[in-house]
């Protein structure tokens, strides 16, 4: 990876920070981007005079902002290497409970952000035969309750990469995305409610879930091999395979495990 150009966004906190802190220890060329500057510069204070980072404040749900930071990025490097578009937002609330501009907010930030910056990078990443890599989640397999809006824009998501990967299968570059299990991140903290405020806190045990490093280290691996999808997660693993053989089954399994969650929306 070293003199390569990474892209990654969403990239203040969780597995993109992961991501980012990895790529920066390896030598690579780091472009992070995230809604919140002051929290970026501070987390990357002391790579900034390196010479190796560039750091801009992005709305992805912003056409315009995607094109400028993916524009900057060639402006300075000249190609870029890998995308990761990792930035996302998740929800907790039934449907019949949360107002649309939630499911709208949650569609342009996961979807359409992927869309705007893989749509600026793609010339340069097929120049250059890189990868353009999605952070995903089970709910783009399996539709979980609770989360219809996330799932729906995760469903949405590998539909996209999908399509462009056979559209570039002949090209030199790759598409592929990554779905992880349960991992300690701040998305559930910063989920949306049905009024769209903010949650605040997360229903799960933090502390016990697989860390954002190792999910990063195992992400970097598959970008490699350029495998073509990662799940990460025997829980996760199990959950795709046996929505697909036992669907009805899968459903009750679904149910009852956020119906456990503290907290759970469901009745």
């Amino acid at each position: 990876m070293r003199n390569k150009v990474v892209v990654i966004t969403g990239a203040s906190s969780g597995i993109g920070l992961a991501l980012a802190l990895q790529a920066l220890d390896e030598g690579v060329f780091v472009a992070v981007c995230a809604r919140n500057c002051s929290a970026l510069l501070h987390t990357y204070s002391h790579f900034i005079d390196a010479g190796q980072l560039m750091v801009m404040s992005v709305d992805v749900s912003k056409e315009i902002a995607c094109k400028q930071f993916i524009e900057a990025i060639k402006t300075k490097w000249g190609y870029i290497d890998v995308l990761i578009n990792n930035a996302g937002i998740s929800m907790r609330s039934l449907l019949e409970d949360t107002d649309i501009k939630v499911l709208e907010e949650l569609m342009n930030i996961n979807f359409w952000g992927t869309v705007y910056c893989t749509k600026y990078a793609l010339e340069s990443i097929k120049a250059q035969k890189g990868v353009i890599v999605g952070i995903s989640s089970i709910a783009g397999y399996r539709g979980l309750p609770g989360r219809s809006g996330y799932s729906a824009s995760k469903f949405a998501m590998q539909g996209f990469l999908e399509s462009l990967r056979t559209e570039l299968l002949y090209s030199g570059a790759h598409v592929m995305w990554v779905s992880p299990g349960f991992t300690a991140s701040n998305i559930r903290n910063v989920s949306r409610m049905g009024d769209g405020s903010v949650q605040g806190e997360t229903p799960l045990e933090e502390s016990k879930l697989m860390s954002a490093a190792t999910c990063a280290a195992l992400i970097y691996k598959a970008i490699h091999k350029r495998k073509r999808v990662l799940i990460i997660g025997a829980l996760g693993k199990l959950t795709v395979w046996l929505n697909k053989l036992l669907p009805a089954i899968a459903d009750k399994m679904v149910y009852n495990h956020f119906k456990k969650e503290p907290g759970s929306p469901l009745k």
